[in-house]
């Protein structure tokens, strides 16, 4: 549960933001808040927001770095998994693994610099970091005939089951300062479809493909600490109601809480892993053996054991990179903001401290501090896409961890936020919310320039 004004049976972050927010109601036009209790000071450890796996390297290759508390001798078994997530599986020494219907033809393609995926820039830019997800317009479950993505490529032939064009329309909208803003709503065409359209009312939700670091360590917060956040029938009356995702751990036969994807509809890294092989490459494992087309389980897993092995423990072990200027006074200030707005009712700003992870002394006992909380939250029906995923409702949606974020131009070359890219940077992600956060959004648009950019610099430096 949420902290509490003791006897009073109050949340303490919404009694502050009651009074805050109605200072400054009382003005005619935006000024600085007066954020007099929830300023703050640099707090232990902040700087380092992966515990003692974080790296220091703020370059071009920060997402993709192994953790300084690694032994050397496991140095050579990381560089072979990131040989596999390298790995162009159409080259011939690796057929007939790829396909034959795929996305990408390596992981590497989506995940540039093990970094974010974006849409692309202009209608006549080919798709190639962002997927789209297939639902049926009759019920739960994939597309009777695409099944559960659109694949845009087919081994030996020039196209796969279709094209996607991407543009934009463009919504106006104004600070109550006056000062003008806009967002980008995208639009979806999809032609040349192999199999005929795809139906009126099909769902489907176009997602780039997000960072890979630091999964290790999401991956060790105890389950309990996540689902004491969880308040579904908001009791606190605080107007945020997160709830865990359910799903199938196809693995172990059972539901359990999913913490992986823009939807949390993977409920561990090894089932994260080998899904997207199948749905991305159509590479076959023993966790997933069988191909969207055709439809029968391989008889040989197109992806070797040795090779599953290394890749997941790549994955597992890419460190968080540390934050930057988190002492400056305009980033101290941003965090005030942050949390003055209620940004961290979501993106919670607690640190957690992960469990032993048998055989990866790296990420056990870890203090770290992801500004999220893994579950799922309405954010309204401007950033719905009307396709469910395990309890996940279309217009709801994983609170992504916040860590990296200021690195994304660095590492990843562009600044395009949220599950279809659709925010050209940060501020435009934080306009586009809506639902249980549109109470934050509004006060962010209330707010003066000098704290907008404060918030910025603040979220900047994660």
């Amino acid at each position: 549960m949420r902290r509490r004004l003791y006897g009073l049976g109050i949340p303490l972050g919404a009694l502050l933001l009651t009074a805050v927010w109605a200072q400054a109601a009382r003005r005619s036009a935006p000024a600085l808040l007066d954020l007099g209790p929830l300023a703050t000071a640099v707090e232990p450890g902040e700087e380092s927001p992966g515990g003692t796996t974080t790296v220091t390297d703020m370059g071009r290759n920060a997402f993709g770095r192994s953790p300084p508390n690694m032994d050397r001798s496991r140095w050579p078994e990381f560089h072979l998994g990131k040989r596999v997530f390298d790995r162009d599986w159409s080259d011939p020494d690796h057929l007939p693994g790829l396909g034959p219907l795929y996305s990408a033809n390596s992981c590497m393609t989506c995940h540039v610099k093990d970094g974010k995926g974006r849409p692309p820039a202009s209608p006549a830019e080919p798709v190639v970091s962002l997927a789209f997800q297939l639902g049926s317009a009759s019920g739960p479950g994939p597309h009777p005939v695409y099944g559960e993505q659109l694949d845009l490529h087919r081994l030996g032939e020039a196209r796969g089951e279709g094209t996607v064009e991407v543009s934009y329309d463009e919504l106006p909208g104004e600070f109550a300062s006056g000062e003008p803003y806009s967002l980008l709503r995208p639009r979806y065409r999809f032609k040349d479809l192999a199999h005929g359209p795809l139906g009126e009312g099909t769902p489907f939700s176009a997602r780039v493909a997000p960072a890979n670091f630091g999964l290790g360590l999401l991956e060790a917060i105890p389950e309990e600490a996540l689902l004491a956040l969880a308040d579904p029938d908001d009791r606190d009356g605080d107007g945020i109601s997160g709830r865990a995702n359910q799903v199938l751990d196809v693995t172990e036969g059972h539901t359990r809480m999913g913490r992986f994807g823009w939807k949390a509809n993977q409920p561990t890294l090894l089932q994260q892993v080998t899904h997207a092989l199948v749905a991305d490459m159509g590479l076959t494992t023993p966790v997933y053996p069988r191909a969207q087309e055709p439809q029968q389980a391989a008889a040989t897993p197109d992806v070797k054991d040795y090779d599953l092995e290394r890749l997941v423990f790549y994955t597992r072990l890419l460190a968080v990179p540390q934050r930057r200027d988190w002492d400056a006074p305009g980033v101290l200030r941003g965090k005030a903001v942050f949390r003055a707005l209620g940004c961290a009712a979501c993106h919670v700003d607690r640190a957690f401290e992960t469990v032993d992870v048998p055989g990866f002394p790296e990420l056990s006992k870890q203090r770290i501090q992801p500004y999220s909380d893994l579950l799922l939250h309405d954010l309204g029906e401007g950033l719905a896409d009307g396709r469910p995923d395990g309890l996940a409702t279309g217009r709801e949606w994983r609170t992504p961890p916040l860590w990296g974020i200021g690195l994304t131009a660095t590492v990843s070359g562009h600044t395009r936020f949220l599950h279809d890219g659709r925010a050209r940077n940060v501020e435009e992600a934080v306009l586009w919310h809506g639902g249980e956060a549109d109470p934050a959004r509004e006060r962010y648009t209330r707010l003066r320039r000098e704290d907008r950019e404060a918030l910025l610099a603040f979220l900047g430096s994660l």
